[in-house]
């Protein structure tokens, strides 16, 4: 057993519940099945939005192809017509069990990869399907090929999923094949999505042959992703509402605010202005373009792994070393609890808690796709964010108040 026994009591109880928990990958249902979501209701990443004029475009545009994928509005226009007027909701996605990437919001008849606990089946976390290669909703275009892409993914390829889901798939072992080969599991997932995709194949009686698909997989490093990122979320709920406990149980940004939940005060957002993750531009923008920090695939390095343990992967390393802060390895190992057996001999520590980044000083690193604020471009580069100290501090705070 890892000695934690430095941490506080109530992080180290924490912990050691995270411990415990075993995620599988055992289904594919749609979010009105799985969890109830109404029609009208949309999912999106990070905190919750002040109001509807505070919403970041890049989510605006994708509640609006949501929107019109779900059959609520007819059209792009209509659809922003009926978000602006209150029709359409958009709530934070992990106060729902679920996680999405970027911009991409979750709408009631979206299929969602089912992540659960069989140590607690009641801790089960959802995700939507990466989108890929293709047009994605995670890129906040406001586009009709997005919406045909949703149609496709949604339906032809989740269907192919669920029929290659014979059994469950346990996890963790396949992040931790990954991170062997290379992979930090969040920037840099092509050996997980080859190894998940090989076993979904292995089920399907004649395999994938149908030559677009095949394209589609072989294109899409992210598929993986998404089902990590429930893995993760499942993995740190699985240490929630321990008295006490500052374990980090949500990290995320929404495009103009940052946020985390602790394990002793659960669903209390604690939130502060984003900025824009430091990285490079793949196209010849100003960086007033950059989108501040967006995305629930924060929970990655919430969880330990990322840009928290980028030296896993000397791709990723290397790509990102310019914008990486000096102490990046350190800081990572004195923001978190300690090893999980199940990794083995990898160099890395799970469970961020608030009192380590309290008693440091700093935040934990997130690696981070930039996407366009003004919704028009997409992704336009990649980078890290390095994660104000003021949440924790807040979350602190409330907890001793608690």
């Amino acid at each position: 057993m890892t000695d934690i026994s430095a941490l506080h009591p109530a992080d180290q109880k924490a912990f050691n519940q995270l411990l415990k928990a075993i995620p599988v990958w055992d289904g594919i249902e749609t979010a009105s099945e799985a969890f109830g979501l109404d029609s009208n209701v949309l999912l999106h990443a990070g905190p919750p939005f002040e109001s509807i004029e505070t919403m970041s475009m890049p989510i605006l545009n994708s509640a609006c192809v949501a929107a019109v994928f779900e059959g609520i509005a007819k059209n792009l226009d209509q659809a922003d017509a009926m978000i602006q007027a209150g029709e359409i909701q958009l709530k934070p996605a992990q106060d729902h069990s679920t996680v999405t990437p970027l911009a991409a919001v979750v709408s009631a008849s979206m299929p969602m990869h089912q992540v659960r606990d069989i140590t607690n089946p009641k801790n089960c976390i959802y995700a939507p399907i990466n989108g890929g290669s293709r047009p994605a909703m995670r890129l906040g275009l406001r586009s009709m090929a997005v919406v045909e892409h949703m149609h496709w993914l949604n339906g032809y390829f989740a269907d192919l999923l669920a029929e290659g889901l014979s059994q469950q798939i346990e996890m963790i072992p396949i992040a931790v094949a990954a991170l062997r080969q290379g992979d930090d599991c969040h920037g840099r997932t092509p050996m997980g999505t080859k190894l998940l995709m090989d076993i979904i194949e292995s089920n399907i009686p004649k395999g994938i042959t149908d030559p677009s698909t095949r394209e589609f997989i072989d294109t899409s490093a992210s598929i993986f992703l998404n089902l990590w990122m429930a893995t993760s979320k499942c993995l740190m709920m699985s240490a929630s509402g321990v008295a006490e406990s500052s374990l980090v149980t949500a990290v995320a940004g929404n495009g103009v605010d940052t946020g985390i939940q602790i394990s002793a005060l659960p669903g209390q957002w604690f939130q502060a202005p984003a900025t824009a993750p430091t990285g490079r531009f793949d196209s010849d923008l100003p960086a007033h373009r950059a989108l501040p920090a967006i995305g629930d695939s924060a929970v990655v390095e919430g969880l330990g792994l990322g840009a928290m343990s980028i030296h896993l992967s000397p791709i990723q390393e290397t790509n990102l070393g310019d914008f990486l802060p000096d102490n990046y390895r350190a800081r990572a190992k004195r923001l978190t609890c300690a090893a999980h057996p199940s990794f083995g001999d990898l160099d890395c520590k799970l469970g961020l808690t608030a009192r380590a980044v309290l008693d440091n000083h700093q935040g934990p690193i997130i690696g981070l796709g930039i996407l366009d604020i003004t919704g028009e471009k997409g992704r336009i580069g990649g980078g890290i964010y390095d994660m104000p100290t003021n949440v924790f501090v807040d979350a602190m705070q409330a907890l001793d108040v608690h």
